[in-house]
């Protein structure tokens, strides 16, 4: 009888351990392919910029340099490898097109051109899915983390060598409050 119950316990410690395994291997892959949401986001505004660009530089003769910087941080971009390295080229990249957003409202002709406002919803819209796809990495790499924290899961994660995610974060640059201006002095 004592020999039933010894067995019972390890297998029902065996199975334990299992299902742990199972959930944590459910979450690493969950993480993995979020990721992959985001690349797959990140590929389509790289090809959607391109456009873009072509479609308004005969109108803007004179701002050839926002031009240039949306295409030097795009190609940043692609060429980034890792998470951080990956970020920051991005976040670069927004903060770029933001600019030639602002300048396309010099243009009022822009403003008439279909193709050009087509281009630049779909640009909108692709950001607001990288914005939504990287949020639900974060959260994800969030779960992961606190399960490879958490006792027992902690056990089972370092038994088998399970590794977190790094957070999709912004860049120390992001995180400065933006000043305002809106003082009366000539250095606002």
């Amino acid at each position: 009888m004592a020999g039933l119950v010894l067995i019972a316990a390890i297998a029902l410690f065996f199975l334990w351990m299992v299902f742990i395994y199972n959930r944590l291997v459910r979450l690493r892959n969950d993480v993995r392919s979020a990721w992959s949401q985001i690349d797959v986001q990140l590929k389509r505004r790289h090809d959607l910029i391109p456009n873009l660009v072509a479609a308004v530089k005969g109108y803007m003769a004179f701002e050839r340099e926002t031009l240039q910087k949306v295409a030097e941080a795009r190609a940043r971009a692609v060429g980034a490898a890792g998470l951080r390295e990956k970020a920051a080229t991005e976040d670069r990249l927004t903060d770029a097109v933001g600019s030639l957003f602002m300048v396309m409202e010099n243009y009022p002709v822009l403003k008439s051109n279909e193709n050009v406002m087509q281009l630049q919803e779909e640009l909108v819209s692709t950001e607001n899915r990288i914005s939504f796809a990287r949020q639900f990495y974060n959260d994800l790499v969030a779960n992961l983390m606190t399960k490879l924290g958490v006792f027992p899961d902690n056990l089972i994660a370092s038994l088998f060598s399970f590794q977190g995610a790094e957070y999709f974060s912004a860049g120390e640059e992001d995180r400065a409050l933006p000043s305002a201006g809106l003082g009366a002095g000539k250095n606002d």
